[in-house]
């Protein structure tokens, strides 16, 4: 009887969701986009070509770390408990993580899966991988230094204990700080400590020496104190690196202090900061002031220091994260450009020292205003030594307020992630503002492409897994409005197959002439012509076409051509994009920040201001073709309230338009159709426009009639009566009004207490009050082909469906354990049912109620490929073999470390297998030179044993070898000293002689 009644009242003779029942009702988890808390850690494996990313534990969840690759391969990986990321690193085909609970996390690439965690017996410090070692070196707080078998899972027999207290017995507190391989020896490990750093050998089990930086009295160090430059210092160390080619070594200090010291002697070479040099001697003056001022510059700590070096690794510079003054306006990464490394031997100590202190070049990275870069992620370009900097092309900086910034490296010019990057990471590239969803045609979408300059790819790697075909001809296109005012829009999907998986950038801050206070706060994007209209709380509407670039590789001024109450902004397209979505037309009036924004289909703009005020745009001039003021038509108002009006209502003062949407129906008492569109008021009005054609080939906006609801609208959905489908303004119906389309329509408008179903502009029809909750966001959808629906999102926390025109309720689940129900006001609901609601400040969900109750968020797509091979460690040079360097190859260490018992690894079994297939296929089998003396084949496992034992017997030969040309060299230089001793005694002797007439 309801139904009957209530579709009467609202003149629906059908219906429209008979085909729908609440066994339909399961909830999908399409998909999930951004990241999901701030970001604490960064990774990056050239070889795999993967991006990790590592979260800190906050109420919207556990730290997470998120592995991305090329396109849209992405894997998140959970960790066992709620805890934050603190390091992450790669190691061949797995995935280290260290978290604030200090428990070490490994994860398989191959399975994506944790395979391994384990908890140290102290505090860790730092970490250190290589990738050629099947070994986790890890520093404790009490100064030792273990390792973790990555291959075994387990806790290797190997141990260094604490190098620093050897040195001096006294000191007390003393956490290992730093680990660092020699780049060309593994054999050789530099160990950080407080107090100083110390070169370990491993071959030799003993340390080598002893690196302390001392402050002389009257020394400024790195920050002029005029109170304690007057006593002997000793600042702390807080990291050490090693130049590329081992031959020297950088420290930092907490001081700010950068100190290069020779690593074969241990001699200081230079010390100095990003400003000043040799600041260790007495009386220097530091250009921040003098150490008797009586003023103290006050220094930003080092957060992070590489070493870097280009293809030739001779070739260096050095990046540091902070160490700059706190007063500068300019902040960002420091890079120091060395340029070519003098000849060690035969340059001199002066020689030296002039190189560290005058670069060839200095770069400064720039990153935004008001914030500053504490840690970064280098992008090599192929090559993973060099610990991770070698060939640098680019640099992923992360923000102190937990953004990302990608610079090209040494440049530092901007890199959009457009096309770069996942789509999740651009949620944090900058923050993301604001989001809308279009339902773009599928054609209209695969056509919208961008050409514009890029650079290398940075992330390439893993293998999206296969998703279903396409399940809807309308593609989800979101728009993502960011901090630096800069829109991105790509395709969400509907959880299946993405046919056009490219990211198109908007600039508004260009488009409009203006680079600060670029605050976007709505955009409209039409499915049809793929239109884009971005309104900004200063009031601006920009509009934007997908067209080609007139002015491409020109930087012209922009002439200002105010036709029909517009700016004609095509010459502030973008000179190096040549196809996009271009600036079309700029409406700017002073009316206080955009309160609602619509495009249509069929190229008219409906805008709203704070003030009142309303302005409608005919994009085929482009002409404003309406202005008016809500004041302006308060009078003609019919009361239609869905709820009784109290008394004691407080009203906002100022009345706004905050919903506006297009269609074509036939208003109530007239036997044909026209295009109108609806505005919806945050104090309950319900305004009807019709857009009639005029004798000149335009249009005007004629008002129809007002309805006053008596609450906060919150959406507007105008539907065919007859058959439930949207009656929207599009291209094909527009056209047919010429040949006396009629159309029975209907408008649902929902507001935050209850909804009404009436024919406009009148206010008679059928309503329903919400009962114990507000509504925040609401749409009519369809599921398949079995009917339409009313969805809405309520403050319990709530998704709810009503049939229409009954409205009865026909189904309801909980939403708020998956998407945040205080942001359900910015949820967006689409025509086919998926909801898209924020579940944190940077990630995004995608539900749909009308499921399976199905997760699509769990991945399946592939991360390690295992045809892509891991170059080779880069090894010492002749010279330094030839001056006594014990080189150990990284298998030799393998057996240092895990000691001659322990069977070889994985890795030492495909590298074996890989060499004996080599071996049978160029018919070099040893077996075959050599048969057994039983006359078989040797076994595998057997050919694997003696290898090893060749391998270790190789290596007490290797000891053996440099032990003897350690004695030959002594005996030799003892024979030069003996020539040389003959030879003087024989030239004193001859002066002598002659002197006397012999």
């Amino acid at each position: 009887m309801a139904q009957f009644l209530r579709g009467k009242q609202a003149g629906v003779q059908h219906d429209l969701s008979n085909g729908l029942a609440p066994e339909l009702f399961a909830l999908d988890q399409v998909a999930r986009y951004g990241i999901n808390s701030q970001i604490s850690a960064l990774a990056y494996d050239p070889v795999q070509s993967l991006l990790a990313v590592g979260t800190s534990e906050s109420r919207y969840g556990s730290g997470q770390i998120y592995v991305f690759g090329g396109n849209r391969v992405s894997v998140v990986l959970s960790l066992p408990g709620k805890s934050s990321i603190s390091t992450l690193q790669f190691c061949a085909e797995k995935l280290l993580s260290l978290d604030s609970k200090n428990d070490l996390t490994v994860f398989s690439l191959d399975t994506k899966k944790m395979v391994a965690s384990y908890s140290p017996p102290s505090k860790v410090t730092t970490l250190l991988t290589d990738p050629t070692l099947d070994y986790a070196l890890i520093g404790l707080q009490n100064g030792d230094v273990i390792a973790y078998d990555l291959d075994r899972l387990a806790l290797a027999p190997f141990r260094i204990a604490n190098l620093w207290r050897e040195h001096d017995p006294r000191a007390r507190n003393l956490p290992v700080i730093a680990l660092a391989l020699h780049p060309r020896d593994i054999g050789t490990l530099l160990v950080g400590y407080p107090q100083g750093a110390v070169i370990y050998s491993f071959k030799q089990n003993k340390p080598l020496s002893n690196l302390q930086y001392e402050l002389q009295p009257g020394a400024p160090g790195g920050i002029p104190d005029p109170i304690s430059s007057r006593r002997l210092r000793m600042p702390q160390l807080t990291h050490a690196v090693w130049h590329p080619t081992g031959t020297f070594i950088l420290t930092g200090h907490d001081d700010s202090s950068l100190v290069i010291w020779d690593s074969k002697t241990g001699k200081l070479i230079l010390a100095r900061t990003l400003q000043d040099v040799n600041i260790d001697q007495p009386g220097k003056i530091l250009s921040g002031g003098s150490a008797h001022s009586g003023t103290i510059s006050l220094t930003a700590p080092l957060f992070r220091i590489a070493w870097c070096c280009k293809q030739n690794s001779d070739d260096t510079g050095i990046l540091i994260a902070g160490g700059s003054p706190m007063d500068t306006a300019i902040k960002g990464l420091k890079f120091l450009d060395f340029g070519q490394t003098p000849v060690y031997a035969t340059s001199s100590w002066q020689v030296l020292s002039d190189h560290f202190a005058k670069p060839k070049s200095q770069y400064q990275l720039i990153t935004p205003p008001n914030t500053e870069a504490v840690d970064f992620c280098i992008i090599p370009r192929n090559s993973p030594h060099y610990a991770g900097a070698s060939d640098p092309i680019a640099v992923v900086a992360l923000l102190a307020s937990g953004e990302l910034l990608t610079m090209s490296f040494p440049s530092g010019h901007p890199i959009t992630p457009t096309n770069q990057l996942h789509a999740s990471l651009t949620f944090v590239h900058p923050f993301v503002n604001v989001i809308s969803v279009a339902s773009v045609q599928r054609t209209r979408w695969l056509g919208m492409v961008e050409k514009r300059p890029r650079g290398p790819p940075i992330l390439v790697g893993g293998a999206e897994a296969t998703r279903p075909m396409k399940r809807y001809e309308d593609r989800n296109i979101i728009q993502t409005a960011h901090a630096d005012g800069t829109i991105r829009i790509w395709d969400a999907g509907h959880g299946d197959e993405i046919e056009n998986e490219a990211m198109l950038q908007v600039d508004v801050a260009r488009a409009i002439g203006r680079m600060d206070t670029v605050d976007i706060s709505h955009m409209s994007m039409s499915g049809a012509t793929g239109e884009l209209a971005v309104g900004l709380k200063t009031g601006e509407v920009a509009i934007f076409r997908h067209d080609r670039n007139r002015t491409f590789g020109q930087e012209v001024p922009h002439m200002h051509k105010n036709v029909f109450g517009l700016d004609n902004i095509r010459d502030r397209a973008d000179p190096t994009v040549k196809e996009s979505l271009l600036p079309l037309t700029l409406f700017s009036q002073p009316r206080g920040p955009v309160t609602a924004l619509r495009i249509s289909d069929v190229g008219f703009v409906v805008a709203g201001f704070e003030d009142g005020s309303i302005t409608v745009i005919d994009l085929r001039g482009p002409a404003v073709i309406h202005e008016a003021n809500l004041q302006d038509f308060t009078k003609t108002a019919s009361r239609g309230s869905i709820r009784r009006s109290t008394s004691n209502h407080k009203q906002p003062i100022n009345e706004s338009v905050i919903v506006v949407e297009f269609a074509v129906m036939s208003l109530e008492g007239e036997d044909y159709s026209s295009i109108l569109f609806f505005m919806g008021t945050n104090l309950g009005r319900f305004i009807t426009f019709k857009l009639l054609p005029t004798a000149n080939g335009g249009y005007s906006a004629q008002l129809a009639g007002t309805v006053n609801l008596d609450d906060k609208l919150v959406s507007i959905s105008p539907i065919n009566a007859d058959s439930g489908s949207p009656a929207s303004a599009s291209p094909e119906t527009v056209a047919s009004l010429r040949n006396g389309f009629r159309l029975n329509g209907v408008v649902i408008v929902v507001t935050q207490a209850g909804v009404r179903i009436f024919k406009p502009a009148g206010a008679k029809g059928a309503s329903k009050t919400w009962n114990d909750f507000l509504c925040d966001s609401a749409r009519v959808i369809r599921y398949e082909d079995r009917g339409y629906a009313l969805a809405g999102l309520f403050g319990d926390g709530s998704v709810k469906t009503y049939s229409i025109p009954s409205l009865k309720e026909i189904a309801s689940t909980r939403l708020s354990d998956i998407l945040n129900a205080r942001r359900y006001s910015e949820a967006i609901i689409t025509p086919t049912g998926d909801i898209f609601g924020w579940i944190g400040p940077s990630e995004l969900g995608v539900v749909n109620p009308w499921g399976s109750g199905q997760d699509g968020t769990l991945s399946q797509d592939k991360l390690y490929n295992i045809e892509a091979l891991l170059p080779p460690r880069p090894t010492i040079s002749n010279i330094q073999w030839i001056s006594g360097t014990q080189y150990v190859t990284p298998s030799d260490l393998d057996i240092l470390i895990g000691g001659p018992d322990r069977p070889p690894s994985k890795r030492m079994v495909e590298q074996m297998r890989s060499e004996e297939q080599q071996r049978r296929a160029a018919g070099r089998s040893v077996d075959a030179a050599e048969p057994s003396s039983s006359g078989q084949e040797e076994g595998y496992w057997a050919y694997m044993q003696r290898q090893v034992q060749e391998r270790t017997e190789r290596l007490n030969i290797m000891g053996d070898s440099m032990d003897r040309l350690e004695e030959q060299s002594s005996n030799w230089a003892d024979d030069v000293g003996k020539f040389v001793s003959q030879q003087k005694r024989k030239a004193v002797m001859g002066i002598i002689g002659s002197k006397f007439g012999f």
